[in-house]
C-alpha cells in the first residue's frame, strides 16, 4: 500500500530568497500542500489502532476516510492565511500573533465542521498546524531556512503560557474536555506540546521515523514506526477522556511491546491489527496521537528525510 504522496519542489531551494511577494505566496502554497499532504497521509496510514484508516473506522461510528478527505479540503485554503498571518507579524513578539492564528483557526473549525456535518475530524491538527504555519511565515519574512528545530522553536515561542492562560488559575467549571483533564490529571494536551515546540513530535515521532529510515525501510513503515513510538510515550488525553489513566497505561504497554521488536518484525503488521481490534472492543481512539503522526511526517518531508 503506497502513501499518498505528491513530490512538491521548494521554491528556490530551502531559503527563501528574495523577500518578494511571489517568493513569499509561493513558500505558502508549497507549506500548505504539504501540510494538506500530511492530513491525507495520516489518515490513509494503515493499520492505526482505533482510528480511521483504509482497515476499517475504528473506535468511530460518525466518520471514515471519506469524512476526513472532505474535511481537509475545506481546511486547506486556510493554511496559506495562517502562514501570511505569522508573515505580517514578523516585527511583533511571537505572542503577539496567537490572536490571529486563533481567529482564523475559528474559520478553519467552522468550515471543517460545514464539510463534515458537524463532525469533529481534525481540530487538533487545525490548531497544529496553525501554530507551524503561523511560525513558518515569520521564519520566511525573516528570509531563514525553514528548518524543523527553528520552526518548532518559534511555535513555542508564539505558545508561550498558553496552558497557563488557557487551563489555570479559573475558578469557574471546566467545559472543555482539555480544562476537565488537566484539572484532573494535570495533562498538559495540545496546549503543552505547542508550548514545548512538539517536543513529542520532534524527540519521538520524528526521531522513530529517522531511525526506521536509516535501516531501510519503506515510507510507509517509518510512519508506522513514528506512530508506535508515539502511542508508546504520548500521554494521548483522547484516551484518558475514554477510558482514564487505565486506558493510556494499556496502549503504552502494547505499544512498547511491539516497539521493542521493531518495525522490521515479521508481524508488525499483524500485531498492530490485533491492538486496532483490542481498541475498538474497548471504544478507545487515540486521537490526539493522530495529530502528532501528521506533523512528524510534515516535519520528515520538510528534511527531506521522508520519500
Amino acid at each position: 500500500m503506497s502513501l499518498l504522496v505528491r513530490e512538491i519542489p521548494f521554491p528556490e531551494g530551502r531559503g527563501l530568497g528574495p523577500k518578494s511577494a511571489a517568493s513569499m505566496l509561493g513558500r505558502a502554497g508549497f507549506l500548505s500542500q504539504l501540510a494538506h499532504e500530511s492530513l491525507l497521509v495520516e489518515v490513509h496510514l494503515t493499520p492505526k489502532p482505533g482510528l480511521v484508516d483504509l482497515r476499517n473506522n475504528g473506535s468511530h461510528s460518525d466518520m471514515n476516510i471519506a469524512t476526513f478527505e472532505a474535511s481537509a479540503a475545506a481546511i486547506v485554503p486556510f493554511f496559506e492565511l495562517f502562514f501570511m498571518a505569522g508573515a505580517a507579524s514578523v516585527a511583533q513578539p511571537a505572542t503577539e500573533v496567537l490572536p490571529e492564528l486563533r481567529r482564523l483557526g475559528l474559520e478553519a473549525e467552522a468550515a471543517m465542521l460545514r464539510a463534515t456535518q458537524g463532525v469533529n475530524t481534525q481540530r487538533g491538527a487545525i490548531f497544529a498546524f496553525g501554530l507551524l504555519l503561523g511560525a513558518a511565515g515569520r521564519q520566511a519574512a525573516r528570509e531563514a531556512a525553514l528548518e524543523a528545530g527553528a520552526l518548532c522553536g518559534d511555535v513555542a515561542a508564539i505558545a508561550a503560557g498558553i496552558v497557563a492562560r488557557d487551563l489555570e488559575g479559573s475558578n469557574r467549571t471546566a467545559t472543555t474536555a482539555g480544562e476537565y483533564i488537566y484539572r484532573r490529571y494535570g495533562l498538559r494536551g495540545a496546549r503543552g506540546e505547542a508550548e514545548s515546540g512538539f517536543a513529542t513530535v520532534r524527540e519521538v515521532g520524528l526521531a522513530a521515523f529517522r531511525a526506521a529510515r536509516a535501516q531501510g525501510g519503506e515510507g510507509e513503515t517509518c510512519l508506522l514506526a513514528a506512530l508506535v513510538a508515539l502511542l508508546a510515550q504520548n500521554s494521548d488525553t483522547n484516551l484518558i477522556a475514554r477510558g482514564g489513566p487505565e486506558a493510556t497505561e494499556y496502549v503504552r504497554r502494547e505499544a512498547q511491546a511491539i516497539a521493542a521488536d521493531g518495525a522490521g518484525a515479521k508481524d508488525f503488521i499483524s500485531r498492530l491489527e490485533s491492538l486496532d481490534d483490542a481498541l475498538i472492543a474497548r471504544n478507545l481512539s487515540p486521537g490526539g496521537t493522530a495529530d502528532l503522526v501528521g506533523l512528524s511526517w510534515f516535519l520528515a518531508r520538510l528534511e527531506g528525510v521522508a520519500p
